[in-house]
């Protein structure tokens, strides 16, 4: 437990963090690959170059200095961050090496400012939130071996390549010790690492698990710019054949179907489709609704089956495309927009933004909006004017 000395000393420095936050997760981030640069193994490489992380680490220190009377409050922020941790082999080990660098670049970035006092507070503040970390990790990671799952990563081969549209290949991933795979819920995630040609590092990214069955989980996988860091994963995916090995952690991901009767949304940017093309495949006896926002008809993947499916769920699909429409507009949401309807929404972050701001504008509650990022979670600029 805190005691109130610290917990004051921790609250007095929010306005600090407020502004000096990123400043302390970036100089964190330098100084922990600078001095152990095999924690480059674990990390994604495109999240540090776009401070997705630092950003996401800033986010989570702010937080947790503002309820830090009360972390009770942030749990549901530590549950979606623990399992994006347990999806890349973080550990407890991991995080003592962290409270060190984290609290160095905090003295290193305020100076003078933060003395004794306050380093002793968010030393001990980051223990017990580290704890919080740990002991949810881990209930994840056994949770995950008792579904018949494993722990940190699993040896798998690409047994088919499926073309899904101009930009987007699925994979077919099995164990290469022929073992049957768990189940997973849909909109849930795996972790792929590989060592990938001309990288020193192992390199991972995260993908949403769009089929799956004891044989195989299947990944959908847009090809990017080989100018585009974020793709270097993905491209040598789209580059590799039949029998190539990766690693795979297992399941992992809260953003899941709610399950009631309510009727249903889906809007998707781009690849952002795979996780709720992924909720609609399962749907029995409850009105779905999609709008499919891509940049023209040749790269919209999976279009016809979510068409379908939708069709047999007594709702109705909508295709905008960029190239000639822009983004969805608030109209076009409102006109498949029913009273008490959960609404989902994945992609890019601009159209994430855009959509979640038409939301708020078209009145619905806040807790009937459900989305996923792509990487490190960051906050959105919502609007809330009319």
């Amino acid at each position: 437990m805190l005691t109130k000395q610290t917990i004051d000393t921790i609250k007095a420095t929010v306005p600090v963090l407020e502004v000096h936050g990123l400043a302390i997760t970036k100089t964190f981030y330098s100084n922990l690959f600078n001095d152990n640069p095999q924690l480059l193994n674990i990390f994604n490489h495109t999240n540090q170059k776009k401070d997705r992380q630092q950003t996401a680490l800033a986010n989570t220190v702010y937080a947790a200095a503002v309820h830090i009377e009360n972390l009770e409050a942030i749990v549901p922020a530590v549950v979606q961050i623990a399992h994006k941790h347990v999806s890349l082999g973080i550990l407890p080990e991991h995080y003592p090496i962290v409270g060190k660098y984290l609290l160095a670049a905090i003295k290193e970035v305020l100076g003078d400012a933060a003395t004794d006092e306050i380093i002793d507070a968010w030393a001990q503040a980051y223990g017990v939130i580290a704890d919080i970390f740990i002991s949810v990790e881990e209930d994840l990671y056994k949770a995950a071996e008792n579904n018949g799952g494993w722990r940190l990563f699993k040896d798998f081969k690409i047994a088919k390549i499926v073309e899904e549209s101009d930009v987007v290949k699925s994979f077919y991933l099995q164990p290469a010790d022929g073992s049957k795979l768990p189940a997973f819920t849909a909109g849930q995630y795996i972790s792929i690492r590989a060592q990938v040609p001309n990288q020193e590092f192992l390199m991972n990214r995260q993908y949403t698990v769009t089929e799956g069955t004891e044989e195989y989980f299947r990944i959908s996988v847009k090809r990017e710019d080989d100018v585009n860091p974020n793709g270097v994963v993905s491209n040598f995916l789209h580059a590799s054949e039949v029998g190539t090995n990766v690693q795979v952690s297992a399941p992992a991901g809260v953003f899941t179907l709610v399950q009631n009767e309510a009727p249903v949304l889906f809007i998707s940017g781009g690849v952002g489709v795979t996780p709720l093309q992924a909720m609609l495949k399962t749907m029995e006896n409850r009105k779905a609704s999609f709008i499919q926002c891509a940049r023209n008809e040749r790269v919209a993947a999976f279009k016809e089956t979510i068409e379908q499916q939708v069709a047999a769920l007594g709702g109705t699909y909508k295709a905008v495309y960029s190239d000639t429409e822009g983004y969805v507009t608030k109209e076009q949401i409102a006109a498949v927009l029913e009273e008490g309807t959960e609404v989902y929404v994945c992609g890019p972050i601009a159209f994430m933004e855009t959509v979640i701001s038409s939301l708020v504008e078209l009145n619905v509650p806040a807790e009937k909006i459900h989305y996923e990022f792509f990487g490190a979670a960051m906050a959105l600029q919502i609007r809330t004017s009319k």
